[in-house]
């Protein structure tokens, strides 16, 4: 069905410059909401009425006219019909669904994937300032990026997985002088205890280390400790290293990985921040007042002009080289260095926190006169992760050192389950998270529900073999005969597929793929109660389990780009709903 989708895509845009020489409109076909109204369906006539001041069944009548005459319509349509207003509805032939099952099977791991080589793209997330463990923010974070550079790695892109983290700063400082104040003896709560100190219990497994002389390796560094609690670099270093080393044990446990990581200090220490400071006053788009330096954001659409140099505080009490820079002014920086790194495209998956930070990023980078677009970097925002479990909200305090982490998620219910419930929603919507929906093993879960379908279409291939089947020979399969109601439902699903992962990387929201595969998990348990496979008619098991085998395909294809397994054996508590 993928080349019969494609060539009734040529027939339709014939059509519409029959209809309408010159008219700018691309050709697109939808998924009838219902499916008495036919298998693909299209609009076109309502958008070409407005500029050729017709009725829009008018111009559905000239279009569908002309689709009739084109040969690729006459190939693979049974009947075209215009309802409503003006929607044009085709009803394909057989044929053309039956036909994606053995483009599938021919495409197997790589069906879906698009041909080519696309652009080099950087993809921002996590950056995790190593201060503590990773909470649910950072993991929901991480689920979203992996997921993104999955999608755009389908789509032919070459991407590169970045981790950018600050290694030095006030945040660092407080860490280092939370373990010094635990390596002396104090507690949270105790005479002496810094008021801004890290409260959580990962302070004293670090001070513990420390004092033991331990090295730590993370992916990025090794330190060896001094055990000297007065060695406050040293301690700063080690803890550093300690929780970057924690961090990465957590992203692997959820199955993460990155290319390279950034680092802060990096910037300041290559002259990166100086450097970016000069170009911004260059350009021009620089002015002091009350004795500090300000970018003309404003000219760059953000709703004031932003402070890139504080002035002097009245006790003189600067930075050594007589500044003190805000927090953008680096990430300015960093962004020049990743456009000169040869990234045109970048993108930045962060927390909705981030919000204000994106006009005045956008602003810097392109006042810097190096020709960066309008618009760089991207950003996909997430909003904040409720973890409930026993039915009660888990309450989220970092400094109270009691929230929800990343590794408690995953020792709860599983990489999957954590990856496919943060990849469920669209990112920019409030999510919760629940535990104990996560651990059921019925329908109502729906990662369960999905991968119990891949394992149901493992079990009856694995009949069939043992009752002497060759998988070898369903490429081979006489698939005209699949002419039930909810095999021509399966079908068409199974052909979405290319269009939903083009789509989702466009869009960068894998939630669609989470979406489409609820779809086809439900498609596909609604022909297992409707239909027998292994019957008596060889012809008909083998179209059958052909079908079976490009459906088993399509969910381990649309899983793997999420990052979640394919088991191919469940148990379960309950029945599956047998509905779609």
């Amino acid at each position: 069905m993928i080349q019969a989708r494609q060539e009734l895509l040529a027939a339709l845009a014939a059509a519409i410059a029959e209809v309408s020489p010159g008219a700018a409109l691309a050709a697109a076909f939808e998924s009838p909401k219902q499916a008495a109204h036919g298998d693909l369906a299209c609009t076109a006539a309502l958008q070409l009425a407005r500029t050729l001041k017709k009725n829009p069944r008018e111009v559905a009548q000239a279009l569908v006219a002309a689709l009739q005459r084109q040969a690729a319509v006459q190939r693979w349509v049974e009947s075209l019909d215009i309802a409503g207003p003006g929607f044009v509805n085709l009803k394909l032939r057989d044929a053309a669904r039956q036909a994606v099952v053995g483009e599938v099977l021919a495409g197997g791991d790589d069906f879906g994937r698009a041909a080519g080589a696309g652009p080099s793209v950087l993809v921002e997330f996590v950056s995790a300032n190593p201060t503590g463990p990773l909470h649910t923010g950072h993991t929901r974070q991480a689920c979203l990026g992996d997921a993104i550079c999955n999608l755009l790695e389908w789509q032919g892109a070459r991407v590169t997985r970045e981790f950018y983290y600050n290694d030095a700063g006030v945040q660092i400082a407080t860490l280092a002088s939370s373990v010094q104040a635990r390596l002396k003896g104090l507690k949270p709560g105790e005479p002496g205890w810094p008021e801004s100190a890290y409260n959580g219990e990962y302070i004293a497994d670090v001070a513990a280390d420390f004092l033991a002389g331990r090295t730590v390796h993370a992916g990025d560094r090794a330190f060896t400790a001094s055990g000297d609690p007065d060695d406050l670099d040293g301690i700063r270093q080690f803890a550093v290293a300690y929780l970057r080393r924690e961090q990465d044990l957590d992203l692997q446990a959820l199955g993460v990985r990155f290319d390279h990581y950034f680092l802060e200090s990096s910037l300041y220490a290559d002259g990166r921040v100086e450097d970016a400071v000069r170009r911004l006053v260059e350009s021009g788009k620089t002015y002091e007042k009350d004795g500090a330096l300000w970018l003309r954001t404003t000219d760059y659409g953000d709703d004031k002009d932003r402070v890139m140099r504080k002035s002097a505080p009245p006790d003189g009490a600067a930075a050594a080289d007589g500044t003190q820079y805000t927090y953008f002014v680096p990430d300015v920086a960093y962004h020049l260095v990743k456009y000169e790194r040869g990234f045109a495209k970048a993108i930045n998956i962060q927390g909705g926190d981030h919000h204000g930070t994106i006009a005045r990023v956008r602003a810097g980078v392109q006042a810097a006169g190096m020709g960066v677009p309008p618009g760089y970097p991207d950003y996909v925002l997430h909003k904040m992760v409720t973890v409930m479990k026993g039915g009660q909200e888990v309450k989220i305090s970092k400094r109270a050192g009691s929230y929800v982490t990343l590794r408690d998620l995953v020792d709860w219910t599983g990489r999957d389950a954590v990856r496919f419930f943060m990849l469920s929603r669209k990112a920019d919507t409030e999510f919760v998270f629940d535990v104990d929906l996560a651990l059921k093993r019925n329908d109502e879960n729906p990662v369960f529900y999905v991968q119990y379908a891949h394992a149901r279409i493992c079990s009856v291939l694995a009949q069939y073999a043992e009752q002497g089947g060759d998988a070898a020979t369903l490429r081979e399969a006489d698939l005209a005969r699949l002419t039930a109601p909810t095999e021509a439902a399966l079908m068409l699903r199974l052909a979405e597929f290319p269009n939903v992962l083009a789509g989702a990387a466009a869009g960068l929201a894998p939630h669609d793929v989470a979406f489409y595969l609820r779809d086809l998990a439900g498609a596909f348990h609604s022909y297992y109660a409707s239909e027998r496979f292994l019957v008596e008619d060889a012809a008909l098991a083998r179209a059958r389990l052909a079908l079976l085998a490009a459906t088993r395909q399509v969910l381990r294809n649309a899983l793997a780009v999420l990052g979640v397994g394919a088991p191919e054996r469940m148990d379960r508590e309950q029945p599956v709903l047998e509905t779609a």
